[in-house]
C-alpha cells in the first residue's frame, strides 16, 4: 500500500481539528458529512493511529492528532508556496501563524494589517496575541515577535528596535503617597509597585532604573497586586494600585490625557529589545519572510519615534 499522504486529506483533517466538529467542517469544505468522516477514517488507517477522540457532544485531537496537526499546517503552507513559485504574479499564498505581545498587536499591528492583507489577497494570517512566552516550535508558530533577550540557540532573532520605558502612577495614587523626586523617596514615602510577571514564580517586585552612566540599579518595593497581562498592568496603575514601569508606546495616550502621570523621568529601566524570532530547525517560507519584512518596517517606524532625546 502506498505511504504517500494525500494533501487533500490533510486539509480535511485540519478543518475538523480547527472546528472540532465533523458537520461544521463538512459545511466549510462543501462536502457531505459522510465523506469527511470517511476521509478521516482512511487517514487514521493509513497512519495506524487514532487522530480524534469522538463523543456524542464533541471532537478533540488525540496526542498523535495534535502532532499531525502541527506538522500538517506547515506542510500545507509549504505546498501552497511551491505552487505559487510557478505563478507569473508570484502572489503569496497559504497560511502563516505568528505570536505577538498584546499591546504591540492591538496598538500597532492589527490596525495596519488590512493594508497588508489587501496587498496579499491569497494569504491567511493567524495571530496569537499573548504576553506569555510561547514555544515557537512546539506550538507551531512560523514567527514570534518577542520583547526581551533571546537565549535559545535553536532560534534565530532579527532585531526590530527597542522599547523605551516609563514610570507612571495615577494622580489619585500620587495625591496620597506623594510624588517622588529621587529613588530614595520611594522608600521614604511608602510607595508600592504594581508587579508585572509573565510567570507566577517571580515574586520579587523591584523598581529598576539605569543612571546617566548606564549603571543598573534595583530597589525592592512592596506590591499588593501582581498581574501577568499588559492590559491588566495599565488598568491596575490607572486604578491607583501603585507605580508601574512599562513601555512608553502603550502609555502615551494615558499620560497625554492626564490619566497617568510620569514619575522619576531620569530613573527608568533600560530599553527592551524587540526581535522577530524564527526556528533554526526549518526553512523560513517566503510568505513568512515577507510578513516579517512588513512587521520590521512597521514597528521600526513607531519605535524610532519613541526616542528619549525628545523628552
Amino acid at each position: 500500500m502506498s505511504t504517500n499522504l494525500d494533501l487533500a486529506a490533510l486539509r480535511v483533517f485540519l478543518q475538523v481539528a480547527e472546528l472540532a466538529h465533523f458537520s461544521r467542517a463538512a459545511e466549510e469544505l462543501g462536502l457531505p458529512k459522510g465523506r469527511v468522516s470517511q476521509v478521516v477514517r482512511e487517514l487514521e488507517a493509513r497512519l495506524g493511529t487514532r487522530l480524534f477522540q469522538r463523543t456524542t457532544r464533541r471532537v478533540s485531537l488525540t496526542s498523535d492528532g495534535e502532532l499531525l496537526a502541527k506538522r500538517a499546517r506547515s506542510l500545507l503552507a509549504d505546498a501552497g508556496e511551491i505552487e505559487a513559485l510557478f505563478k507569473q504574479d508570484r502572489q503569496l499564498g497559504g497560511r502563516l501563524r505568528a505570536d505577538l505581545p498584546v499591546r504591540l498587536a492591538l496598538d500597532l499591528v492589527l490596525p495596519a494589517l488590512p493594508a497588508f492583507l489587501a496587498a496579499h489577497p491569497g494569504l491567511q494570517v493567524e495571530l496569537s496575541c499573548t504576553d506569555r512566552r510561547v514555544d515557537l516550535v512546539e506550538e507551531g508558530f512560523d514567527c514570534v515577535l518577542r520583547v526581551g533577550a533571546v537565549h535559545d540557540p535553536m532560534l534565530v532573532a532579527r532585531p526590530v528596535g527597542r522599547l523605551h520605558m516609563m514610570n507612571v502612577a495615577s494622580p489619585a495614587y500620587l495625591a496620597v503617597r506623594g510624588t517622588p523626586a529621587t529613588p530614595a523617596d520611594l522608600l521614604a514615602q511608602g510607595h508600592e509597585l504594581v508587579h508585572y510577571s509573565q510567570t507566577w514564580a517571580d515574586r520579587r517586585p523591584r523598581f529598576d532604573w539605569v543612571d546617566a552612566e548606564g549603571r543598573a540599579h534595583s530597589l525592592q518595593l512592596p506590591a499588593r497586586v501582581t498581574v501577568n497581562h499588559t492590559d491588566a498592568y495599565e488598568i491596575a496603575a490607572l486604578a491607583g494600585m501603585g507605580i508601574a514601569q512599562a513601555p512608553r508606546v502603550g502609555l502615551r495616550s494615558a499620560v497625554a490625557d492626564g490619566r497617568l502621570v510620569r514619575v522619576l523621568p531620569g530613573h527608568e529601566p533600560a530599553p527592551l529589545p524587540v526581535q522577530l524570532v524564527v526556528s533554526q530547525r526549518r526553512h523560513t517560507p517566503r510568505r513568512v519572510r515577507v510578513f516579517m519584512d512588513w512587521l520590521t518596517v512597521l514597528l521600526a517606524a513607531h519605535l524610532a519615534d519613541d526616542n528619549p532625546v525628545h523628552d
